[in-house]
């Protein structure tokens, strides 16, 4: 069992392990581990290793955060622990919440389903001949733009980078079987909205798409961003799906074609599936549809340097042995005194408990006492977007010499949205491919193969021959992943902010609730999950 109030410091590295008995609970005796010590010595010890070595003695064993444990554990977790604050989930908002939380003064325990750190943010190894040692890709959340002060702040803290997503140049557009280069704003721009990624092919299309982002942008400012549900006309807004909306305010082919990849670029869903209100929402959370599609000045402008898993994994650096990993929680039970935390081999009981999956995952643990109806039915009504994110290095990235940006869209193909992927040195080149919605379903369905040679297909159609032929291909299906399930996030589907957004974000016991979800700026990003982060560890802080 965890002493309440028994502290820290994970960047010591002078240490010896000292076990001390505390009492009793029930028939268990309690011991406190802590931790002081080389970081050699420490990379002696898990929490598997302290478990089996206490447990050969005789003894119930319940796990200190003070037990020092490599992150890199590969095994299980299993014993039973007892600390203030348990965290489900080490993602960005799980480790922000953390994190705050600990530096408030309380004991807090992060428990992972994964092996790693990250959640939705992954950094992967660029393995082609030629590549620099150290060159990767992140096949999950990779950027950060203007207004994401908390994200931003967060890298200035950890002493991260950030470098410019490469932007110069023309961008393509392949429509109706012709490919079409343009500049970066709609050439007549008839609005003088200075709109970004809007491509020519169609004027007509265009200049009625254009017109319509203007109205959403209108839409969405009388949003209320921390209760959509009570919005001006909010019934009529999510009575309706998004594509009931174009069907009723577009009557240009081009334009619906535009508007449907807006949608799919920024929510990887089809305007069937999701609200009005939610499109406006999530509009408004970002101060605008144009913020969102664009790349300089826009939701896309930067990355992070070394990969944006690198935010999540320099806060379990400092979090240390307060990170369980291979820690899938099953069950959450609750009475008067608390909540415990369940999985087939570990248990973790405390005063408080918040979860930060995403809610379709959410809702697969199991609650005793049951989750009031509210809140289980607006689980059920947030799934999750689809999407493939897949890459291709290239010795160099050639499209530039040709005066392209990198960034192309279509009206066919599995790929329809591109950007140029590579590292800020160049040595190798990539190219970055989303496949969403519709395309993303039927893309989970083909081979790998299949599935290969399409996106390769499609890059060479839009950037030439000499994209026909990658060093290495590189994919991450977002569907497939086991604790996620989707991405690039939770989608409101008609009905469900009218209904049940007040349980969004509203405590049920002992239980809080983070996630990019559940934000109200940038919601559905990585600003998004970390402002989550910050907002419920003030919640239970203010609880304890």
């Amino acid at each position: 069992m965890v002493e309440f109030g028994t502290t820290v410091n994970s960047k010591s590295s002078a240490t010896t392990m000292r076990i001390r008995r505390l009492g009793h609970l029930g028939n268990s005796q309690m011991f406190i581990a802590q931790a002081s010590g080389t970081e050699e010595d420490m990379n002696r010890f898990t929490r598997r290793g302290l478990l089996s070595g206490v447990a050969a003695a005789g003894t119930g064993v319940l796990i200190a955060p003070g037990a020092p444990r490599a992150l890199a554990q590969s095994t299980p977790a299993a014993g039973r622990s007892e600390t203030q604050v348990v965290v489900v989930g080490a993602g960005l908002a799980g480790l922000t919440a953390a994190r705050e939380l600990v530096a408030a003064g309380c004991e807090v325990l992060v428990v992972e389903a994964r092996d790693r750190v990250g959640g939705r943010t992954v950094n992967q190894a660029v393995t082609a001949p030629g590549a620099n040692p150290g060159t990767i890709v992140e096949v999950g959340g990779q950027w950060v733009g203007p207004t994401q002060d908390r994200v931003l702040g967060l890298i200035q803290q950890l002493g991260l980078e950030t470098f410019k997503t490469y932007d110069a140049g023309d961008y393509a557009d392949y429509h109706n079987g012709k490919l079409t280069r343009y500049g970066h704003v709609f050439p007549t721009d008839p609005l003088n909205l200075g709109l970004n990624r809007i491509p020519p092919s169609d004027p007509v299309g265009a200049a009625e798409a254009a017109a319509a982002i203007q109205e959403l942008d209108r839409m969405a400012q009388r949003v209320p961003l921390d209760a959509p549900w009570t919005a001006d006309d909010a019934r009529t807004l999510d009575g309706q799906t998004f594509e009931d909306w174009m069907n009723h305010h577009l009557a240009q082919p081009g334009a619906k074609s535009l508007i449907s990849l807006v949608i799919n670029a920024v929510l990887s869903v089809e305007p069937r599936d999701v609200s009005l209100l939610h499109v406006l929402f999530y509009i408004a959370s970002a101060g605008g549809l144009d913020r969102l599609v664009r790349t300089s000045d826009g939701a896309q402008e930067s990355r992070i340097v070394g990969g944006s898993q690198r935010i999540s994994l320099e806060m379990a650096r400092e979090l240390g042995p307060r990170v369980l990993l291979n820690a899938p929680v099953t069950r959450i039970d609750q009475d008067p005194a608390g909540v415990s935390v369940h999985g087939d081999t570990f248990s973790v009981r405390a005063k408080r408990c918040v979860v930060t999956a995403p809610p379709a995952l959410a809702a697969r643990i199991r609650y005793t006492p049951p989750l009031p109806g509210t809140r289980d039915q607006l689980t059920q009504r947030i799934p999750m977007g689809s999407v493939i994110k897949v890459q291709c290095v290239y010795p160099t990235p050639f499209w530039r010499a040709a005066g392209l940006a990198g960034q192309a869209t279509s009206d066919t193909g599995l790929v329809r949205t591109t950007f140029d992927n590579s590292p800020p040195d160049a040595n190798v080149g990539v190219l970055l491919g989303f496949i969403e919605g519709e395309q993303g379903r039927q893309a989970d369905q083909m081979s790998a193969t299949q599935r290969r040679r399409d996106v390769i297909e499609c890059f060479a159609r839009y950037f030439g021959e000499q994209a026909a032929d990658p060093l290495e291909y590189i994919e991450k299906n977002w569907l497939e992943e086991e604790w996620t399930r989707g991405g690039y996030g939770g989608v409101f589907t008609p009905g469900t902010w009218l209904d049940f957004g007040i349980a969004l974000r509203a405590p049920v016991g002992q239980i809080h609730w983070a996630g990019t979800e559940t934000a109200t700026i940038w919601n559905g990003y990585m600003d998004g999950a970390i402002r989550s982060g910050e907002r419920v560890a003030k919640e239970v802080t203010s609880s304890l």
